[in-house]
């Protein structure tokens, strides 16, 4: 009979193999772990027979099932259109106010405007419609460039501003560096500061803005929706509040882009959108 080798420390068998003064213990695996091991192996080659598995140059060995994820979310998303096809033609043949008016409506439609928002608006308008910086304009409260009754957000969705539909909402603020001095768009600046109470009131300010910028934005500074002429009054800027950044707005504005959504979203889906926008709390 052989002599076992045993290691000292651990009495372990070894495998009787020795290099460079290093031994290998005889530790094999459990029986049950092989056996488990050996058992998905099994399963993995009938997984490969049955379900989609390996790709080919032009396709892929389909299973004897002939199972598709993509054939099963089609039939999901048919199952839920199917669900929603009474409402949805409930909101086809509605106006967008009476969408609004209606709780069940409102509730049906809202829920699919903020799958709508988040997909497509969101991105630039933020969660929520909390806007971001940079002239990405707040949803959620009462501040309207275009106006904020049901029908104005609608429209300002389906056509865009400065989109090329042909019937974008579309403004166009004259650059004030080209015009005036410095000095006089700095008391402009000054001027709007004062409705806000951030800055003492600028008689030369409030001259050249009787002269240069009533016109679009009333002598209130409280703007007209129907020109696309922000309210300067209300402290809510969307290019930033600071006198620099006012002051730069003047002299060299910035003027943003929203792109029409009439052709990418179906009417449905725009009233959808719209009402959810709407329903964030600052519709008029």
């Amino acid at each position: 009979m052989a002599n076992v080798d045993k290691d000292t420390v651990t009495g372990t068998e070894t495998t009787g193999h020795e290099w460079d003064g290093i031994k290998e213990l005889n530790n094999p695996l459990p029986r049950w772990w092989l056996y488990v091991f050996y058992a998905t192996i099994v399963w993995s080659i009938g997984y490969w027979v049955v379900y989609p598995s390996w790709p080919t140059f032009s396709t892929y060995a389909k299973g004897v099932l002939g199972y598709s994820s993509r054939a099963e979310l089609e039939k999901d998303i048919a199952a839920a259109r199917k669900a929603q096809e009474a409402q949805r033609a409930k909101i086809a043949a509605a106006g967008i106010a009476d969408i609004v008016k209606d709780q069940d409506l409102l509730v049906f439609a809202t829920a699919g405007g903020k799958a709508i928002f988040a997909e497509n608006c969101q991105p630039c308008h933020g969660p929520g419609g909390a806007g971001r910086p940079g002239g990405y304009p707040v949803l959620a409260d009462d501040d309207w460039i275009w106006g904020g009754s049901p029908e104005d957000i609608l429209t300002s969705i389906r056509v865009g501003i400065r989109s090329g539909h042909k019937d974008a909402r579309a403004s166009e603020m004259p650059r004030f560096g080209d015009a005036l001095k410095a000095a006089e768009i700095a008391a402009i600046a000054d001027h709007l500061l004062a409705f806000a109470g951030q800055k003492p009131k600028s008689e030369a300010g409030a001259k050249l803005f009787a002269e240069q910028c009533v016109a679009c934005h009333g002598e209130d500074a409280k703007g007209n929706k129907d020109l696309g002429a922000p309210n300067l009054a209300d402290g809510i800027w969307l290019y930033g509040g600071t006198r620099e950044a006012i002051v730069a707005q003047i002299a060299n504005p910035r003027l943003g882009m929203m792109p029409a959504w009439e052709s990418r979203l179906d009417p449905v889906a725009l009233k959808m959108v719209a009402a959810y926008v709407y329903a964030l709390g600052g519709g008029k």
